[in-house]
């Protein structure tokens, strides 16, 4: 008895490929989400370095710059690491994601 089980069968992506259930659409969502994450983390350092030029010497500004540049950095880490696993995985599971 398969409750959660849901098919998406006239569903087609932009690849010609087919979406047989909700898994295959979040693998193929999975670069986007990467690449959007990646787009985020770019524009959020470049507008804590904006930011910090534009500080003029203000330590509250400078700090949330600083603040901003730092989880900019943060965020990074997560992304890499997240990217890094999900190729493991690939690897380990044998799955075809990318």
């Amino acid at each position: 008895m398969q409750i959660l089980a849901v098919a998406f069968p006239n569903i087609t992506d932009p690849l010609g490929g087919k979406f047989s259930d909700i898994g295959d659409i979040i693998n193929n969502l999975v670069p986007y989400i990467f690449a959007l994450a990646g787009l985020a983390l770019l524009f959020i350092l470049i507008l804590g370095g904006f930011e910090l030029m534009t500080s003029a010497g203000d330590p509250k500004k400078m700090e949330a710059a600083k603040g901003k540049i730092t989880n900019a950095v943060i965020g990074f880490i997560i992304i890499f690491v997240a990217f890094w696993l999900v190729q493991i995985l690939e690897v380990i599971f044998g799955l075809t994601i990318f």
